[in-house]
């Protein structure tokens, strides 16, 4: 005997289709790829701390400027000279401050000799300050000396 399709005469027979939704797939993929490129792209070159350090130093001036964000900028001299092509110059650490309280306290210190401690960003942001070193605590302070050697330590934070 021959096995018949016992289907109605009457219904119409509907294929099932398979789903193809390779395009959107790819799509999502491409877009999650996409965002996550970026997001590493900000969090290294914004957030990542590229280096550390300790700066010593005569303290020059701590201002807090901007138009939007104003933020914490400041400058020390490091101890010692260099020599260049055109002369001797002396050596400047340009900084940015992101904690209100240091830096309230450093307006105090100035024409002090410092240590200070201090983080390096690839790049700044505009509400951390515009330099891609931040400075995050002072070490020692010290009165400073004609011949740019420190006293003695006298205050440690």
């Amino acid at each position: 005997m021959e096995t018949e399709n016992k289907t109605a005469p009457n219904e119409p027979h509907i294929p099932v289709k398979k789903k193809k939704h390779t395009m959107r797939k790819w799509f999502i993929i491409f877009i999650s790829l996409l965002l996550l490129g970026g997001g590493g792209f900000v969090y290294v070159r914004y957030y990542f701390v590229f280096g550390t350090g300790i700066k010593t130093g005569t303290l020059n001036y701590v201002v807090h400027k901007g138009f939007i964000f104003k933020t914490y900028e400041g400058e020390l001299i490091l101890t010692g000279i260099t020599s260049n092509e055109q002369g001797i110059k002396s050596n400047e650490f340009s900084f940015s401050i992101s904690n209100r309280e240091l830096a309230e306290e450093m307006m105090r210190l100035g024409g002090k000799q410092l240590e200070l401690s201090y983080k390096e960003y690839l790049a700044p942001l505009p509400w951390r300050g515009h330099s891609k070193f931040v400075v995050n605590k002072i070490i020692s302070v010290s009165e400073a000396s004609s011949s740019g050697v420190p006293y003695v330590n006298q205050i440690h934070l």
